[in-house]
């Protein structure tokens, strides 16, 4: 069961996602299921995740973090020091938001509502 403030998911930079795909299909068993183009989630590695290959996705991993109310939960983030550098925005599955903690890391929180 999803908890908030628990690390949920994964995000890493996809570059040639059919070449990221087929290497750790090979190497290591993990299967996908692919969500256009630009994006492939992985499943059979211990922690829910997924490749982003758009030339706008993040060139660092991005973990995401999960909520039941999103809202609250940003202004809580907020409250507590953190800069809200994506504005919570709507995905297939989703909404989510992008935030710098005081160390200068970038995350996401996401909720399925």
């Amino acid at each position: 069961m999803r908890e908030d403030g628990k690390i949920d998911y994964v995000e890493f930079p996809g570059g040639d996602l059919p070449a990221v795909k087929g290497f750790y299909e090979e190497a290591f068993g993990w299967r996908f299921v692919d969500y256009g183009p630009e994006y492939a989630a992985f499943e059979e590695a211990g922690l829910d995740g997924g490749f982003h290959a758009s030339p706008e996705a993040s060139p660092q991993p991005l973990v995401i973090l999960f909520t039941h109310d999103l809202e609250a939960m940003e202004a809580r983030v907020k409250a507590a020091g953190g800069v809200v550098v994506q504005p919570i925005f709507s995905f297939p599955g989703g909404r989510r938001f992008h935030f710098r903690d005081p160390a200068g890391n970038v995350l996401g929180v996401f909720s399925e509502t």
